[in-house]
């Protein structure tokens, strides 16, 4: 009986922890633009287009069809096709300072403009990524200060 209640609370904490260790799936547009459509058909009502490098989190995925959310919460449908894994992150303060490390008083590489499209490189694990720029400059942002992540 001690054994089959052990089971049993080992089922329910894998079962409550299964949802907190799903990490969020983020894509980016690899075509030079993407339609975003209502429903996962090109008969659909076109809702916008957008352009390469525009990163989503992917909601669900269907044959040839993926349900992604844009950094204002909106929900929409994209080609399968013109989506890619390479990870792309966007700035989301007016003027984003790239440093030299994951510091803030490492020195300023560069700036990005808001909505500039950087590469994903990797994460630190501490709240800082390391970024590329399209001119080749590499650096690091805190991931709060970008959306993609």
């Amino acid at each position: 009986m001690y054994t089959a209640s052990l089971r049993s609370l080992m089922l329910i904490l894998l079962l409550c922890g299964s949802g907190a260790a799903h990490a969020v799936d983020f894509v980016s547009v690899v075509e030079d633009n993407a339609i975003l459509y209502d429903a996962p058909s090109l008969k659909a009502k076109k809702q916008f287009v957008v352009n390469r490098y525009m990163p989503f989190e992917q909601v669900v995925v269907l044959e040839g069809w993926v349900k992604v959310r844009d950094r204002s919460g909106g929900l929409y449908w994209v080609e399968k096709r013109v989506l890619g894994n390479k990870r792309y992150v966007f700035a989301l303060p007016p003027l984003l300072d790239v440093r030299a490390s994951a510091d803030f008083s490492a020195p300023v590489v560069f700036r990005a403009r808001q909505q500039v499209a950087l590469e994903r490189l990797e994460s630190t694990g501490t709240g800082w990524l390391k970024v590329r720029h399209q001119d080749g400059e590499t650096g690091y942002v805190r991931s709060t200060d970008v959306w993609g992540e």
